[in-house]
């Protein structure tokens, strides 16, 4: 049966959060890593990186990632969402200025991390933070407020309400993706947001399946981003086991990653702008979406297996995935345990954001028609 929209946005929903809880233990290190680390790879949910040891391990960051935890990613998510119910309707950089940036600053939240409540301030990233300080401090237009921001996942890794708002309409995705996301990036990073939104809503559309997500993807994308989904998914059309699709899709977006080869020490040359460079989560999420043949649990594990930022695109690629099938696609068992140990209600989210949706296209068709009016009239006058 064909999933309906609002089955489709909580699967959606679910699959970027649990993708977000499976990846983040293992984000930073590499496939050789992971496996050594868990003697063999990841299946499920799994503990800390440093087991007990996790609140000093990291001193400057002590993040308690693993057991089912959700991240930063799930965070600004599930704050989108919230603007989209303030707003009710479509939003563009300056509700990221109104409403996103007063959310982060001002209402303590249940931080799955922290295993505190705090403001989502003191958990997201400095890329992340640039959002406060550009618009709440430096008071910029909020349309250039990403220029100058390191050039990283960091808009893209919570566009999916976009894509489902714009459910099956992938250029209206793409162009609300990249007006909200001018409030944060720049360069291809701001590319990645409207492009990830594009494939979300190109996966809501019925009868959509992985090829056709890709395709949506590629027709809107541009200069390097474009190139490395091109790169990536042709080095993922000859796989259907992510074990031995992780060294060719690596190195496939290689040339297209400033970041290089150590994860954790980038690159002088790194998340600078440049239209011949890629984020390298999208490609890998979109190529790993082909690798499992959009199935919930090949995809995404591939993603975490993948290790580097393997949490955003555990992110992008259950998203994707819940999108095209509905909440049926995502193992309630992990959604349970994320939920849980989490302390967040996955569902509620997607029920808010299903409501706009419905209330936007009704607003869209009334537009539609008004435009359709005043054209009539126009033509008609002319003749």
């Amino acid at each position: 049966m064909t999933p309906t929209l609002d089955d489709r946005i909580t699967g959606s929903l679910l699959g970027a959060a649990v993708g977000d809880a499976l990846g983040g233990p293992v984000e930073g290190y590499t496939p050789e890593q992971i496996l050594e680390r868990h003697g063999g790879r990841v299946t499920g949910i799994v503990g800390p990186w440093n087991g007990d040891a996790w609140r000093t391990a990291r001193p400057i960051a002590p993040y308690h990632k693993g057991d089912g935890h959700v991240t930063d990613d799930t965070l600004m998510t599930h704050a989108l969402i919230r603007v989209y119910e303030k707003v009710r309707d479509h939003l563009d950089a300056y509700a990221v200025a109104e409403h996103l940036v007063p959310d982060l600053l001002t209402t303590p939240r249940w931080i799955p991390e922290l295993e505190a409540e705090a403001l989502p301030l003191q958990r997201i990233f400095l890329a992340e933070k640039w959002l406060v300080a550009r618009l709440h401090y430096g008071h910029v237009d909020p349309r250039e407020a990403g220029s100058g921001n390191i050039v990283n996942c960091g808009a893209a890794m919570y566009m999916a309400p976009v894509g489902l708002v714009n459910a099956a309409h992938p250029d209206g995705a793409y162009a609300e993706a990249l007006d909200i996301a001018g409030a944060h990036q720049s360069s291809y990073g701001r590319e990645a947001a409207g492009v990830f939104a594009a494939a979300v809503a190109a996966a809501c559309a019925p009868g959509a399946t992985p090829d056709s997500v890709v395709t949506a993807a590629l027709a809107l994308a541009k200069d390097g981003t474009r190139a490395a989904i091109e790169a990536v998914c042709e080095a993922a059309s000859r796989h259907t086991d992510f074990e031995t699709a992780l060294a060719p899709l690596r190195k496939a977006v290689a040339p297209f990653d400033t970041v290089g080869p150590d994860y954790r020490a980038p690159s002088l040359g790194a998340r600078r702008p440049s239209r011949l460079h890629a984020i390298e989560e999208l490609p890998v999420a979109l190529g790993m979406l082909l690798v499992g043949e959009g199935d919930y649990r090949r995809t995404v594990l591939g993603a975490v297996n993948y290790g580097r930022d393997c949490d955003s695109i555990a992110t992008m690629a259950g998203a994707i995935v819940g999108a095209l099938h509905g909440e049926p696609a995502v193992p309630s068992d992990w959604s349970k345990q994320v939920a849980e140990a989490s302390r967040l209600d996955l569902h509620a989210p997607a029920q808010a954001l299903a409501a706009v949706a419905h209330e936007v296209f009704a607003r869209d068709t009334a537009r539609r028609r008004a435009h359709e009016s005043a054209y009539a009239a126009l033509t008609s006058a002319a003749r």
